[in-house]
């Protein structure tokens, strides 16, 4: 009998052991998906906060004690014909009179969208149709009387009260003329979508006009139907022309406009701009071409003068930096690698440097805000480790510093309006998401969501951890690193290997948190394949000089960094050296790539998803901001695009590609091809028709792709 349970017992731990995550877990169910709170709202009492409970009603809460307060909107109770079909996303203006509510989301590019909006009067109970139509961006006024949204390339503004819609511009026209939205480059690399702003005291809107006729137009093929679609819109690629931009105000009760003057020169960005807490105070940044200077002018709406307030010059590039303003209108605090490392400055609205607020070798990676009546700035940085993010506050007179969270992984903080609590969300590579709520000494309160029911799934399965070490180049650079071993793992036996990169400028692969796509990793993992990622140089949290030094190189270091950490590998006894693989998406696409022509056999295959295959083919903005311009140099551009070391690619290939990639266009791949062929090189290639650059498009369209790369890997490692 005691045998008997044993064997039963032996049968039941190997059926515990053997569970795995498998594709259809990851990209078909979604089965270890993390909860979220995307709909998080902070209320101007810093009190109390909303949530939207199931896309059709908007809840109250009390931070302090969690419980409901009371039901500010609900779908189910508004006894109308024309109201969204659900809640997607939802926005109160200033003095919380009113409340936006977007629903039927139509998405463009990366962040703009089209949507039906409605704005809810939360007083008169009464709900209002923004237009008969989809808009862009629509945005409350401060006293929540107004709404702007954007249509056909026209800004416009609703009055709440009396319907009436007043045109702000009329010569926008799709591919010529847009006015308060940017266009292309500017929403992917600048990474906004809505270019207007309204004044506190609701009198003025400033907007970004953008004069995109002279840029050439790029043009994708849509399949659908007998006879497939042609679309087209304007791309500036490195080196050629791009939008003429320029700001302008316009005056709700005089109803008149005017162009601010930003200097002479014609070609520059206007990356951001700000009203400031005094009256009539707007400030706009402006970058050059070359994005080396970048420059704040304090504009007074009334008279449309302007002035420089701050200048800053770097010999490689500058990020745009955040900032944020002071309640009482008197200084702003914006993040700067001027000495080094990316840290906070305080400055009056003269531009007069007041003081540095944080200093040490590490970088602040978040400004959150300053509390005006603790005189408290609010941050998150890597002080602790490249590899770790906490939460802090500094004392803007004393200096003292305070750790606000306490445990080392990953955090994130989203405060109360006026600062007294924040909801930190925390996790590490073991542990998903957990949202905790503290008070702005760092104390917990409670917890918000810490995804037990995912956590218990994932203790069900075998997982492997992420051991972080440092891997040595031959040069004596010290890079951060993390190794997946497979399970179960046998010490004395040798396992392929899969490195998985990124490696762009700024960006990170080593963190310790929680990642969803690592779920792939584990399957690997489980099929006997150990994996790596490396963060080479040119990448973030190590400041500004390991960041900047792939300037006007672009591809060079990064390359060499990835091979000698191949090499590196070499250390562990464990590692079978004539099996490594490495991947990639769209940066990382292109790094593999790279690797496999340039490691002289190092790796034995590639997998490049959506490369950027010759930076000729890239946009403006990022790729000058990083490489400079490719009439002046053109050896940067040429000398570390794979599309020009195809001869010397030895190994297995597999290039992967969405045929409307609007970003990295299928161009890249298409190029790349006809060199491989041109070269007699054997690989496998698989595009996705009318998918963009994240590949989603079509049911099963990530099922299949990782299907795809999952097979190649295995049968080739």
């Amino acid at each position: 009998m005691n045998k008997i349970i044993t064997v039963l017992f032996s049968i039941v731990c190997v059926s515990i052991q053997a569970q795995t995550i498998s594709l259809e877990d990851i990209w078909v169910t979604y089965k270890y998906y993390p909860k979220s709170l995307d709909d998080f709202r902070s209320l101007k009492n810093g009190e109390t906060y909303t949530l939207c409970v199931n896309d059709e009603k908007i809840t109250e809460y009390s931070y302090k004690t969690g419980k409901e307060i009371r039901k500010i909107f609900s779908l189910s109770e508004l006894n109308v014909e024309n109201k969204p079909l659900k809640i997607e996303n939802y926005d109160f203006s200033e003095d919380e009179s009113s409340i936006l509510i977007s629903s039927e989301k139509e998405r463009i590019y990366r962040h703009s969208s089209k949507n039906k909006f409605f704005v809810w009067n939360t007083l008169q109970k009464k709900l209002i149709p923004v237009w008969n139509d989809k808009v862009q961006e629509a945005t409350l006024s401060p006293n929540g009387k107004y709404v702007a949204f954007v249509y056909n390339n026209n800004l416009y503004y609703k009055d709440l009260q009396t319907n009436e819609v007043v045109s702000i511009t009329n010569d926008g026209e799709i591919n010529k003329i847009i006015n308060g939205i940017p266009d292309w480059v500017y929403e992917e690399e600048f990474s906004f979508s809505k270019a207007y702003e309204w004044s506190p005291d609701n009198q003025y809107i400033a907007f970004i006009r953008f004069d995109e006729s002279k840029v050439k137009e790029f043009s994708m093929t849509i399949f659908k139907g007998l006879y497939p679609e042609e679309y087209r819109y304007k791309y500036p690629k490195a080196g050629e022309k791009n939008s003429s931009v320029s700001l302008h105000i316009y005056n709700i009760n005089t109803k008149k406009q005017w162009m601010v003057s930003l200097g002479n020169d014609t070609d520059f960005y206007i990356p951001r701009i700000f009203w400031t807490k005094l009256p009539h105070s707007l400030i706009a940044m402006k970058m050059n071409r070359l994005q080396n200077i970048m420059q704040l002018f304090l504009i007074n709406a009334e008279s449309g003068q302007s002035q420089i307030i701050y200048e800053e010059k770097n010999d490689a590039y500058i990020e745009v930096p955040e900032i944020v303003f002071s309640a009482d209108g008197k200084y702003f605090f914006l993040t700067s690698d001027k000495d080094g490392f990316n840290h906070i400055y305080q400055y009056d609205l003269n531009g007069n440097l007041i003081k540095q607020i944080t200093k040490g070798n590490w970088d602040v990676t978040k400004l959150h805000g300053y509390d005006d009546n603790q005189s408290l700035i609010y941050y998150t940085s890597a002080e602790k480790s490249p590899i770790h993010r906490h939460v802090y506050s500094i004392h803007t007179q004393t200096m003292n510093k305070k750790q606000l969270t306490p445990n080392d992984g990953y955090n994130e903080a989203t405060f109360s309006r006026n600062f007294k609590y924040f909801i930190n969300e925390f996790s590490n590579t073991q542990v998903p998401s957990t949202f905790i709520l503290y008070d702005n000494q760092g104390k917990q309160i409670r917890i918000l969501e810490n995804n037990d029911e995912l956590k218990q799934k994932l203790n069900q399965i075998q997982l492997s951890r992420k051991e972080f070490v440092v891997l040595k180049t031959s040069e004596g650079i010290e890079l951060n690193a993390w190794i997946m071993k497979p399970v179960p793992f046998e010490s004395n036996k040798k396992y392929p290997v899969l490195f998985c990169i990124y490696g762009g400028p700024g960006s990170q692969e080593v963190l310790d948190r929680w990642d969803y796509n690592s779920l792939w990793y584990q399957h690997l993992a489980s099929k006997g394949i150990v994996v790596v990622a490396v963060d080479n140089r040119g990448t973030g949290a190590r400041g500004a000089a390991f960041k900047k030094c792939t300037y006007r190189n672009l591809g060079k270091l990064e390359t060499i960094d990835q091979i000698e950490a191949a090499k590196a590998l070499a250390q562990f006894a464990f590692i079978d050296t004539s099996r490594i693989g490495i991947w990639g998406w769209s940066f990382g696409g292109y790094l593999s790539t790279l690797c496999l022509a340039k490691g002289q056999g190092v790796f034995k295959l590639a997998v490049a998803v959506a490369p950027v295959t010759n930076w000729r083919y890239y946009d403006s903005i990022y790729t000058e901001r990083y490489n400079g311009l490719p009439q002046e140099n053109p050896s940067g551009y040429d000398d570390n695009s794979p599309i020009n070391h195809v001869k010397k690619m030895k190994g297995k290939y597999l290039l992967i590609h969405g045929t409307a990639d609007d970003n990295v266009h299928f161009q890249n791949s298409v190029e790349l091809v006809k060199k491989l062929v041109e070269h007699n090189k054997n690989f496998e290639t698989m595009y996705y028709p009318n998918s963009n650059h994240g590949i989603y498009t079509g049911k099963n369209t990530r099922y299949h792709l990782f299907q795809k790369m999952t097979k190649f890997v295995v049968e080739n490692l």
